[in-house]
């Protein structure tokens, strides 16, 4: 079978799915990405620019749908030149999030396309307006409107859809739902799993932690509101002056990957060290920045008590790989979390902007390292059972694939 891959931070979503298939005697995989290298065996690496920025004085409405079409002509060039080389798949999977889709049908006009929907934006409901001091523009609703005009070409380009969430699939219009099936990629739960005896080596310092250590963990892409930063870092200095021994690990880049960005130069991590001064003790809080996955591992593996906040927006992968290793996962209690934690059952949950709440809970699971062991338990088993990739989440998205072959 011939399978083609569009994703533009490739492998992303389809890191096992795109293994599984190249691992298949007899099977051609080939990915189209941004990205320079995409180091997979058995797979067929195609890297593609778009042609030009986006123009300047463009709609502030509309540069994102100009850089997603960039995005989809040069995809549907390189898919051009797969067709012209012999290359014609019998299935064809792209996320959506960048356009890259949209004109794939016209280059494959006869080969089934399931698209990845990850999410439709709102003016309410969602991330849109959950921030209290979000100003009240009437320019933000119309914006939002338009800014969905890349999921609506989307799903008119696609046979079918796929999002990883129940919430997130609610949030598309009820009309589109019934060719949108609920199939997380899943967890690897053989590799990411519970190490009593873990220890982690901080790169920088030579500093050793265990799983002993009374140790704090966040992390994100990047360090933004979007992903709670703020009100964690406003929970430190209580955190840290109630326990004495407690040390905070800190993983995350400093640009930002939803919402307001800031002036050149500026970072959220900065404004929140300045914010909090000298109530920080920063000798006992470690920004790791981004770093390799068998050290991000290593760090839940370590963890003591694992914070994990958003918007209602995206569920991350880090929320789900943390309960897979058997960290107590303080969440905020907005959706998606709320769908996968169960407060006081697999986890305890907090209110988003609670800083207070935070610390609180915080210093609970510190001063008593087996308090939560059966919470703990049950966030992994949460995770074996529901979003386990070799027997859960891999077979369903094969099972979605095998159905819109048919």
């Amino acid at each position: 079978m011939k399978i083609l891959f569009v994703h533009q931070n490739g492998p992303g979503q389809y890191l096992h799915l795109a293994q599984h298939f190249a691992a298949i005697t007899g099977n051609e995989v080939v990915f189209i990405t941004q990205r320079r290298e995409l180091p997979m065996p058995g797979v067929r690496h195609v890297s593609y620019t778009p042609k030009r920025e986006v123009t300047r004085q463009i709609h502030h409405y509309l540069g994102d749908v100009e850089s997603a079409v960039l995005n989809a002509q040069e995809v549907a060039r390189a898919a051009l030149t797969l067709r012209h080389s012999g290359f014609v798949p019998d299935l064809v999977l792209g996320h959506n999030g960048w356009g890259e889709i949209w004109y794939l049908k016209d280059v494959f006009p006869n080969t089934p396309l399931l698209g990845y929907f990850e999410f439709f934006y709102r003016f309410r409901g969602a991330d849109v307006g959950f921030a209290p001091d979000e100003p009240d523009l009437f320019d933000t609703a119309p914006r939002i409107r338009t800014k969905n005009l890349g999921n609506l070409l989307g799903l008119d380009a696609a046979d079918w859809g796929q999002t990883p969430t129940q919430w997130q699939r609610s949030l598309y219009p009820v009309a589109h739902q019934p060719v949108i099936s609920v199939v997380h990629e899943g967890v690897d739960t053989r590799r990411v799993m519970p190490a009593p005896v873990a220890h982690l080596t901080l790169p920088s310092t030579g500093r050793v932690f265990t799983a002993g250590d009374e140790i704090v963990t966040y992390m994100a892409r990047n360090l933004e509101p979007h992903r709670g930063f703020e009100t964690f870092m406003r929970s430190l200095p209580r955190i840290l002056s109630e326990r004495s021994r407690a040390q905070v690990l800190i993983v995350g880049g400093d640009g930002v990957s939803y919402g307001q960005r800031l002036p050149d130069g500026q970072s959220y991590k900065q404004r929140m060290l300045d914010e909090l001064g000298t109530s920080l003790d920063l000798s006992r809080v470690h920004f790791l920045g981004s770093i390799p996955y068998s050290l991000y591992l290593q760090v839940l593996q370590v963890s003591r008590v694992h914070v994990y906040l958003t918007y209602p927006f995206v569920l991350s992968w880090s929320m789900l790989e943390a309960m897979a290793a058997g960290c107590l996962v303080v969440g905020s209690r907005t959706p998606p979390v709320e769908e996968v934690i169960v407060d006081g059952r697999n986890g305890l949950l907090v209110d988003f902007f609670s800083a207070q709440e935070v610390a609180q809970r915080a210093i609970e699971a510190l001063q008593d390292g087996r308090l939560h062991d059966d919470l703990r338990v049950a966030a992994r088993r949460t995770i074996v059972d529901r979003y386990d990739l070799h027997r859960v989440c891999l077979p369903a998205q094969i099972n979605l694939l095998e159905h819109l072959l048919r």
